[in-house]
C-alpha cells in the first residue's frame, strides 16, 4: 500500500484500542475488559461534573501587538490571560493518545458603533442568553500512538497547548512569553483520563511543565457521549448493508440509552442523564481479543493490517454454517437459514489442516464476525433487560470500519427481530477526551445548543486512495502557518482498506443479508472528523414555522446522479475561481502557490466525497458550496471577488439616481411590478453560475442588465406577484396595513443589491415599514457582506432623501450616529433602515444557525424576503414561516430549473406565501 512516508505509515499502523492494563492503572475500580462480580457490575451513578458560575476575568497585563505593526487590525497577544478556557484535554490509553484542543476564532473586525446603534434603538442587549464571555472558537481532534508519546509532546509544544492564555491563532509561531519545554516551574494544570494519565504524569511535568489532573474514565466517557448526542446535528448514524444514514434525536427523548464502549474489552453503560449512569455489564471479549488472537493466528503486524485482511476474506472456509450441518438446507422450523453461522471456526474441528493451510484473510474475517456478533448480541440482551430503545456503540475498535459496523448492526437486528437498531458515533474514539475537556470550569460547553456548533470540513490536502492529494503539507508550512502537520504526525487520517474480492460472503454473520453492493470498504470518516466550530452567538431563526422539521437543502445529493452532476459543476468552475482568488491577492507568486494548493485540496475533497458521500456528515448542495468557501478561507483567500465587487458596485451606483427618478414617475401598481422585475433581472449577476460567467465574458454589466430586463415577461415560471400585490396595495378603496418590519436577505454585490434590492427596500420604507438588510457575515463568491453594505447604503443615500432619513434612523450613516440615538424629532419621523449579518459565509443559508442579532430583529418582523438562487432555491424554497414570505430568484442552472420549477435556464421565481 503506497503512502507518503514510513513514519506516517507507522503512525497509522497499530490498533486504536485500549489495553486492559489501562483500567488496572486507573483509579476507577471497573475493569473495562472484564465482566466482574460485585460492585463493579453496578457502577454507581457518578456526580455531575462541577460547573463554576464565576465569570472569567480579562488580564491585559503585558499586552503587546504581535506580528506586523503596519498590518490592519494586528493581533494583540495577552501573554498573561489564563482565566478563560483551558486549551487541551487528553485520553491516554494503552494504544492511543486522543487529544481535544481548543483554538480561538479569528474575529472579523466590525463597525462597533453601527452595531451599538441598532442594539440601543431596538433594545437588544447582546442577543444572547448569557451576560459574560463564553466559549467561541474551534475544537480539534487529534490522535497519536501511545508508544510515540514524544511526537505527541512535540505537537503540544509546537502549538503551545500547554501554556495558558496564548492566542491560538498564532500557535506554532514565536511568542514573546511562550513557556519553554522542560520548564517545570509554575506548572499549568491540564485534564486527562485513561490509564496513561497516571503512567505518564511525570513525563508531562518534566517535558512540558504540565501537571496532569486525572478525571474518572467512566465520567468522561458518558459526558463526551452526551455532549455529542445533544450538540452535533449529524453525530449518530446507522450502518446497514453498507449504507450510512444519519439519525437526529430529539434532546427530550435521548435518555435513557445504552452506551457500549469497545476498547480492548467492552463496557456497557446505562445512561439516564447528564452525570447519571451505571455500568451494567461488559465482556472481556473485545478489541484486544480480536487483535491478540489475530496477531497470533495471522502474524499481522498491525491492527489495520488485520482489518485489511478481513475485507478480502471468506469465512465459509472456516465457519461451520447451518447448511453445512443440514446438507445445504435451512433449519426453517426455528428460523435459521443455511447461511447462518452455527459455529465460528467450527470447520477447523473436522478438517485435517494445519494453521498454515488456512488463508489469513479468512481467519481475520471469521474472527472479526465472531467477536462483533458476540458484542452485538450481549448489547441487545442488556438493552432488553433494562427496556432501552437505543444502543450507541463507540470506541476505537470500530473506527468507522464498514464490516465491523455492519456485523454489529446485523447482530442487533437479528436478535431483536428488527425492533432495534445499532447506532454509531462519528467521534467515537474521542468520547473520553471530550469528557475530560468538558470537566474544565467556566468554559460554558454545557450551555451550548445544537445550532451553535458547526462541523466544518477538514482542510489541507487529504489522504485518500493511498495517496496524498494536493501538495505535501510540509511544503507549505513556511508560507501557510495555519496548516496542521497532520501528514507528518498521522493525525485524524487513516489509510483506506481495499475492497473485498467478488464472491466472498459479503457481510456474513448469523445470516448473510442481501448486500446492496457487492463489496464493502472501510469508512475513514470516524478519524477524519473535521473541526467543531463553536459559535455561541448562533440561534435558530425564530420565524421558522417548525424548526424541528425544517430542512434547508432542496437538492438531495443521495439521488442517483445528483452528486456526480454537482461535483462536475463545481470542478468546472474551479479554474475561474482560482484565477479570481489569485488576482484578489495581487497575483503574487505566493498567491499563485496558494491558489494551486487550494485547487488540488478542494479537488481531493470532491474525490473523497465521491467515494464516501457521508464522510463529512449528511451532505446537501449547500454543504458543498460551504466546503468550497471554507477551503478558500483556510488557504488565506479572504475575499476572492473583492475587486470585482468594488467595480460592479461603482458602476451600479452611477446609474442608481436615474433608476430612482424613473421609478418615482410611475403609478403605485406599475412601480411595484417594476421593482420585482428589477430584483429578478439584477439577480442575474452571479459569479457562482457558469452560464453567468459566460455572459460576463460577452458584455458589460449594463448590457447584461438590459438584456435581463427585456426577458422579464410574465407569467414567470413561478408567479405569485398578483397575490403579493394584493397584500401590498389591496384590491379596493381600503388600503391594507403596511408590514411592521421586513427582513430582506440580499444576495450579490453590484446591480443585484444596488439596482434590485435597495429600490425595493426604499419602497417598503416609503410605506412605513422598517427594513433590515440581511447580508453575509463572511465573503462568499460575489455576495455582498454586512461589512460592505453600509458604505453602499451611504452612497445611495446621497441621491435619495428616503434612504438618507432611514439610514440615519438606523445608524448606518456614521456622521449621523449621535443624532440617531438621541430620540430627536427629525429621526423619529422616519422608519429605520438597518443592516445585520446573517451569521454565515456561504452562498446559501441554514436558518437553524443565524446570528443572535438577526434572531433578535426577527422577533418583530412580519415579512421575510429571500433573494437569490442560494437563499431561495438551493436552500429554503420549501421553508415555511410564521409571517409573510416572498422568495425571488432567477434560475441560472438548467438542471436546477428542470428539477425545482420544471422550467429552463433564466426562468424567474416569484413565490409568495402568506403567514401561516
Amino acid at each position: 500500500m503506497a503512502g507518503p512516508s514510513e513514519d506516517y505509515q507507522n503512525s497509522l499502523g497499530n490498533d486504536d484500542i485500549k489495553d486492559q492494563e489501562d483500567a488496572h492503572e486507573s483509579s476507577d475500580p471497573v475493569d473495562e475488559g472484564k465482566d466482574t462480580e460485585g460492585d463493579s457490575m453496578a457502577h454507581p451513578a457518578s456526580n455531575s461534573i462541577h460547573r463554576s458560575s464565576s465569570r472569567p476575568q480579562l488580564d491585559l497585563s503585558k499586552a503587546a501587538i504581535q506580528g506586523n505593526f503596519e498590518e490592519r487590525d494586528p493581533t494583540i497577544l495577552l501573554p498573561n490571560q489564563s482565566d478563560d478556557i483551558s486549551h487541551l484535554a487528553l485520553d491516554i490509553g494503552g494504544s492511543l493518545i486522543k487529544l481535544v484542543y481548543f483554538s480561538r476564532h479569528e474575529d472579523q473586525s466590525t463597525i462597533d458603533k453601527r452595531k451599538k446603534t441598532v442594539k440601543l434603538r431596538l433594545g437588544i442587549s447582546n442577543g444572547n442568553r448569557r451576560s459574560y464571555p463564553i466559549l467561541g472558537g474551534r475544537l480539534h481532534f487529534v490522535k497519536f500512538e501511545t508508544h510515540k508519546i514524544n511526537e505527541c509532546l512535540e505537537f503540544i509544544d509546537s502549538k503551545q497547548l500547554h501554556c495558558s492564555g496564548v492566542d491560538s491563532r498564532h500557535w506554532g509561531s514565536e511568542s514573546p512569553n511562550s513557556q519553554p519545554i522542560n520548564n517545570a516551574n509554575n506548572a499549568v494544570i491540564k485534564k486527562a483520563t485513561g490509564g496513561g494519565a497516571f503512567k505518564f504524569a511525570d513525563l508531562f511535568r518534566e517535558r512540558l511543565g504540565v501537571s496532569i489532573e486525572k478525571e474518572d474514565e467512566m465520567d468522561c466517557l458518558v459526558a463526551g457521549a452526551n455532549f455529542l448526542l445533544k450538540a452535533i446535528r449529524h453525530e449518530a448514524f446507522t450502518h446497514i448493508e453498507g449504507q450510512k444514514e444519519f439519525v437526529q434525536i430529539d434532546h427530550n427523548e435521548l435518555f435513557p440509552y445504552l452506551l457500549v464502549n469497545i476498547g480492548s474489552g467492552v463496557s456497557m453503560i446505562k445512561v439516564d442523564g447528564d452525570g447519571k449512569f451505571q455500568r451494567v455489564s461488559g465482556t472481556n471479549v473485545g478489541g484486544g481479543t480480536y487483535w491478540g488472537l489475530g496477531r497470533l493466528l495471522t502474524k499481522c503486524k498491525s491492527f489495520d493490517e488485520l482489518l485489511e485482511l478481513s475485507q478480502r476474506g471468506d469465512n465459509r472456509t472456516i465457519d461451520m454454517l447451518v447448511g453445512d450441518i443440514y446438507g445445504g438446507m435451512d433449519y426453517s422450523k426455528i428460523g435459521l437459514s443455511a447461511s447462518t453461522i452455527a459455529s465460528s471456526f467450527g470447520k477447523a474441528i473436522s478438517e485435517n489442516k494445519e494453521l498454515e493451510d488456512y488463508r489469513p484473510e479468512d481467519i481475520s474475517l471469521s474472527l472479526l464476525r465472531m467477536i462483533s456478533y458476540n458484542i452485538g448480541q450481549i448489547s441487545y440482551l442488556n438493552a432488553l433487560r433494562f427496556g432501552l430503545k437505543r444502543i450507541f456503540f463507540g470506541g476505537f475498535f470500530i473506527r468507522g470500519h464498514a464490516y465491523t459496523m455492519d456485523t454489529i448492526s446485523f447482530a442487533v437486528h437479528f436478535w431483536s427481530r428488527g425492533e432495534m437498531q445499532a447506532m454509531f458515533l462519528r467521534h467515537e474514539g474521542f468520547l473520553g477526551a471530550l469528557g475530560a475537556f468538558m470537566s474544565y470550569e467556566k468554559h460554558g460547553l454545557d450551555d451550548l445548543m445544537v445550532h451553535q456548533l458547526v462541523e466544518r470540513f477538514p482542510m489541507g490536502a487529504p489522504y485518500t486512495g493511498g495517496n496524498i492529494h494536493g501538495p505535501p503539507l510540509a511544503d507549505l508550512n513556511e508560507k501557510i502557518s495555519w496548516m496542521e502537520k497532520f501528514v507528518q504526525k498521522g493525525n485524524e487520517i487513516t489509510a483506506p482498506v481495499p475492497m473485498a474480492k467478488p464472491g466472498t460472503t459479503g457481510l456474513g454473520g448469523f445470516e448473510v443479508p442481501s448486500s446492496k453492493g457487492g463489496t464493502l470498504r472501510s469508512d475513514a470518516s470516524a478519524l477524519n472528523v473535521g473541526v467543531l466550530h463553536l459559535v455561541p452567538t448562533l440561534e435558530v431563526f425564530p420565524l421558522l414555522a417548525d424548526a424541528k422539521t425544517y430542512e434547508p437543502n432542496t437538492i438531495d445529493l443521495s439521488e442517483t446522479g445528483e452528486l456526480e452532476y454537482w461535483f462536475t459543476v463545481l470542478l468546472e468552475h474551479l479554474p475561474d475561481l482560482v484565477d479570481k482568488a489569485v488576482a484578489s491577492e495581487g497575483g503574487t507568486d505566493d498567491a499563485k502557490r496558494r491558489g494551486d494548493a487550494f485547487a488540488r485540496a478542494f479537488s481531493a475533497h470532491m474525490a473523497r466525497l465521491m467515494e464516501e458521500p457521508a464522510a463529512y456528515g449528511k451532505m446537501g448542495l449547500a454543504n458543498l458550496l460551504e466546503l468550497r468557501e471554507e477551503c478558500l478561507r483556510e488557504f488565506q483567500f479572504v475575499d476572492a471577488y473583492r475587486s470585482i465587487k468594488q467595480r460592479e458596485n461603482e458602476a451600479s451606483l452611477a446609474v442608481l439616481p436615474d433608476l430612482l427618478m424613473e421609478l418615482d414617475s410611475m403609478s403605485e401598481e406599475t412601480r411595484l411590478l417594476t421593482l420585482i422585475e428589477g430584483v429578478l433581472a439584477a439577480n442575474i449577476f452571479d459569479w457562482g453560475s457558469r452560464a453567468c460567467v459566460d455572459l460576463y465574458h460577452k458584455g458589460t454589466i449594463i448590457e447584461i442588465y438590459r438584456m435581463s430586463r427585456n426577458k422579464m415577461q410574465r407569467p414567470w415560471r413561478v408567479d405569485d406577484f398578483d397575490e403579493f400585490k394584493k397584500r401590498m396595495l389591496g384590491s379596493g378603496p381600503q388600503k391594507p396595513r403596511p408590514h411592521r418590519r421586513a427582513l430582506l436577505f440580499v444576495d450579490n454585490s453590484g446591480a443585484d443589491i444596488v439596482l434590485g434590492m435597495l429600490p425595493l427596500a426604499r419602497e417598503l420604507l416609503r410605506r412605513g415599514t422598517e427594513v433590515v438588510l440581511v447580508a453575509n457575515s463572511l465573503p462568499a463568491l460575489n455576495d455582498i457582506t454586512a461589512m460592505e453594505l453600509p458604505e453602499i447604503v451611504a452612497e445611495a443615500a446621497k441621491h435619495c432623501d428616503i434612504l438618507r432619513r432611514a439610514a440615519e434612523a438606523g445608524g448606518l450613516l456614521v456622521d449621523a450616529m449621535t443624532n440617531s440615538i438621541d430620540g430627536s424629532k427629525e429621526n423619529s419621523s422616519s422608519v429605520p433602515l438597518m443592516v445585520v449579518e446573517n451569521g454565515c459565509g456561504s452562498p446559501c443559508i441554514d436558518l437553524r444557525q443565524v446570528s443572535s442579532e438577526l434572531a433578535a430583529l426577527a422577533k418583530d418582523a412580519d415579512l421575510v424576503i429571500l433573494e437569490g438562487m442560494g437563499r431561495a432555491l438551493h436552500t429554503n424554497l420549501y421553508a415555511r414561516f410564521k409571517c409573510d414570505a416572498l422568495k425571488l430568484a432567477m434560475v441560472k442552472n438548467q438542471r436546477l430549473a428542470e428539477k425545482l420549477v420544471k422550467g429552463k435556464i433564466y426562468d424567474c421565481v416569484c413565490k409568495y406565501e402568506p403567514a401561516g
